[in-house]
């Protein structure tokens, strides 16, 4: 291991805790309504027409096919991605990506896939998503109608991933129950609140994620969209309510697919405990990934993104 000793933050990034107390954190206690909550949106999302359109992008690869990519979720809300097609092989798998709060201003050519459809959607509010009053400042974002529980942006977010689901299916309809998905931090977050209710999506990989243990995430410090949440909280003290709705802790307890969740040891973004949080509630077919750290750059970690990456590889392979 090679867990960061010198940092610059005026906190401990590893919240004094050893990986045997980390696998010992559960979810916390959920809010009744649940349940009800997700799949009444999740209905709600498998009615909309996402209506895709295609376009050559201006970007080219020598291994894929990269097409622009617009489809409509929830609220009528224009999405923007792309969409990575593999040259020379037939499609028969779709994976949907997601990406960290900082968005995305490009497609990932080197994922370790074959004859899979990669579709890299922009939430709402980032990136090619843009929509002002939105802010794409992911302190800010976090913050989008934190106040009022079912209009909170993330619950969108949600449903984004899951319209991009329904536009791969539109696309290529045999590819329904054998499409994956993969997010990191924020994406990560969103990943297991969107996988936990679609059965469309047959696994999933979950690197860094955020939105797990909300009690503990607004206690812990942190740094970038978390304490923003913490310094919200303590001015109006009525972020709580929202947020039990959306724990992505919670929701990893309902997951019934097979999982690969890369978690961290240190991490000032996204507190450990809150990561393993969502890990640990995972009820069966998960491999946990230990990382020394996570949004911090630290010696071996390219070794240990390596050793990830083979991982996800033989995880998304097609049979």
């Amino acid at each position: 291991m090679s867990i960061p000793t010198t940092h610059p933050f005026d906190f401990d990034p590893t919240y004094g805790m050893r990986l045997e107390e980390l696998l010992a954190i559960g979810p916390p206690e959920e809010p009744d309504g649940f349940d009800a909550f997700w799949g009444a949106r999740y209905r709600k999302a498998l009615t909309i027409d996402p209506q895709p359109v295609l376009s050559r992008s201006e970007l080219t690869h020598p291994d894929w096919h990269v097409l622009d990519l617009v489809y409509l979720s929830t609220d009528a809300f224009r999405i923007g991605g792309w969409l990575l097609l593999p040259r020379g092989q037939e499609v028969r798998r779709g994976l949907v990506v997601g990406h960290g709060y900082g968005g995305r201003d490009r497609p990932e050519f080197d994922l370790p896939v074959k004859e899979t459809a990669v579709l890299f959607p922009c939430c709402r509010g980032l990136s090619r998503s843009a929509h002002p009053p939105i802010s794409e400042n992911p302190s800010w974002h976090v913050l989008h109608d934190i106040d009022k529980p079912e209009a909170y942006i993330i619950g969108g977010c949600v449903e984004d991933i899951w319209l991009a689901v329904s536009t791969l299916v539109a696309f290529y309809p045999w590819l329904s129950g054998h499409i994956g998905y993969s997010g990191i931090s924020f994406g990560g977050g969103i990943g297991a609140m969107a996988i936990a209710y679609d059965e469309r999506i047959d696994r999933g990989h979950l690197a860094l994620p955020s939105f797990g243990h909300q009690p503990l995430r607004l206690k812990l410090p942190s740094v970038g969209s978390a304490q923003s949440v913490q310094q919200y909280q303590a001015e109006h003290g009525n972020a709580l309510e929202t947020l039990r709705l959306y724990d992505a802790a919670t929701a990893a307890r309902r997951i019934k697919v097979p999982m690969l969740t890369a978690v961290a040891l240190f991490d000032p973004s996204v507190a450990p405990p809150c990561q393993f949080a969502v890990a640990n509630a995972i009820p069966k077919f998960n491999e946990i990934f230990i990382l020394d750290a996570g949004h911090f750059d630290y010696p071996g970690s390219a070794d240990q993104e390596a050793v990830l990456r083979n991982k996800i590889g033989q995880f998304f392979r097609v049979p």
